[in-house]
C-alpha cells in the first residue's frame, strides 16, 4: 500500500464537491463571526452550518481561532478569548461529505487594520506562489516546504512548521498515510494532498492561516 494512494471508493467529483462545500461553509460562517464572540459560540455556529449542509461527521476538529490565537498550530489548545473590532481570525475545518474528506482553511479579518489585511492576503498569496512552484517542478515534501520558507520570508513573515499540510482523500486518509506532507520524499502527487500555509507576523501577537488541495 502506498502513501498517496487512494480508496476504491474515491471518485474525484466527489472529492472536489467535498471541497466546494467547505469553502462555502467557511465563507458563511465567517460572515456570521462578530465583535464580542468567543470561539466557542463560532464553534455552536459551524454545528449548525453542518446539519445545514448535509456534513456526515468531521475527520478533524474544527479549529476556529481569534486574535492572538491565530498563532496556535493545531494541537495547541486555545486561550479565552473575545473578538474586538480590529481584529484577525481564521477558520480550519475538515467535514466528511458523501465519505469524501474536505479540508479547507482562511483567515478573516474584521475592521481595516493593515497588518491584519496584509498578512490575511499574504497567507493566500503564499499558497498560489507555493503551489505553483510544485506544479511547474513536481517537488517532494521537504522541498516545498523550504520553498515556501523562503517566500514567508521574501514578505516578512515566518513560516509556522506547526501547520505544515497531509494527505487527503475519501475517508479515512489515514489508512494510507498519517504523517506530515514534509514526511513525503516522492513527488506530490495531485489531489492527494493539503497544502497548509501558517504565518506568524514576527513583531505582533497574530498570526494567518490558508490551506487548500495541491490540484492542476
Amino acid at each position: 500500500m502506498a502513501i498517496q494512494d487512494f480508496g476504491e471508493k474515491f471518485d474525484l467529483k466527489q472529492f472536489y464537491h467535498a471541497r466546494d462545500v467547505a469553502r462555502d461553509i467557511t465563507y458563511e460562517l465567517a460572515a456570521l463571526i462578530k465583535p464580542g464572540m468567543e470561539e466557542s459560540d463560532a464553534h455552536d455556529l459551524y454545528k449548525e452550518l453542518c446539519s445545514k449542509f448535509g456534513v456526515e461527521k468531521n475527520w478533524h476538529p474544527p479549529k476556529l481561532r481569534f486574535g492572538p490565537n491565530t498563532l496556535k498550530t493545531f494541537k495547541e489548545p486555545s486561550d479565552p478569548y473575545v473578538l474586538i473590532d480590529e481584529d484577525i481570525f481564521y477558520i480550519d475545518i475538515g467535514p466528511v461529505i458523501n465519505q469524501h474528506e474536505a479540508d479547507y482553511g482562511e483567515t478573516f479579518t474584521v475592521g481595516s487594520n493593515f497588518e491584519h489585511k496584509h498578512i490575511a492576503d499574504c497567507s493566500k498569496k503564499i499558497f498560489d506562489e507555493v503551489s505553483e512552484y510544485w506544479k511547474i517542478n513536481r517537488t517532494r515534501g521537504p522541498e516545498l516546504y523550504e520553498w515556501a520558507k523562503s517566500k514567508a520570508k521574501f514578505y516578512g513573515y515566518k513560516l509556522n512548521m506547526g501547520s505544515d499540510g497531509h494527505r487527503i482523500g475519501d475517508f479515512p486518509h489515514h489508512v494510507f498515510f498519517k504523517g506530515a506532507i514534509i514526511e513525503c520524499d516522492e513527488e506530490l502527487l495531485p489531489d492527494a494532498w493539503i497544502l497548509e500555509i501558517q504565518l506568524d507576523h514576527p513583531k505582533l501577537a497574530f498570526g494567518a492561516f490558508y490551506e487548500d488541495i495541491l490540484r492542476f
